[in-house]
């Protein structure tokens, strides 16, 4: 299979997966917004909560990165620079999750 074709499968199959996780992610945040330190505290400790938002931060950033790759093969001629900017595109959809993860764990 051509490389394009993966991504585009990939794009289509986060892109997917986003929208019930965001539908999701807004619904709880209308209802914790008003609520109490306490209340927003023990909606990110369900591990239900926990695991639907560490998807949904894992998934929006990896379609954000697919995305913006795009864009960067699409408009960046030099490949120099098109390669590092790629890399620190991954790099940073890979490190922002994980150190939100982990500090989601920590509470």
């Amino acid at each position: 299979m051509i490389i394009a074709t993966k991504k585009w499968i990939l794009l289509k199959v986060s892109g997917a997966l986003l929208v019930p996780l965001m539908l999701w992610f807004i619904i709880n945040l209308i209802v914790i917004y008003d609520q109490g330190y306490n209340d927003v505290i023990n909606f990110f400790t369900s591990s239900l909560s926990r695991f639907l938002f560490s998807l949904f931060i894992i998934d929006a950033y990896f379609f954000s990165a697919l995305s913006i790759s795009e864009v960067f093969e699409d408009y960046i001629q030099n490949n120099k620079i098109k390669n590092v900017a790629n890399k620190l595109l991954y790099a940073s959809a890979v490190a922002i999750p994980v150190i939100t993860i982990i500090l989601i764990s920590n509470l």
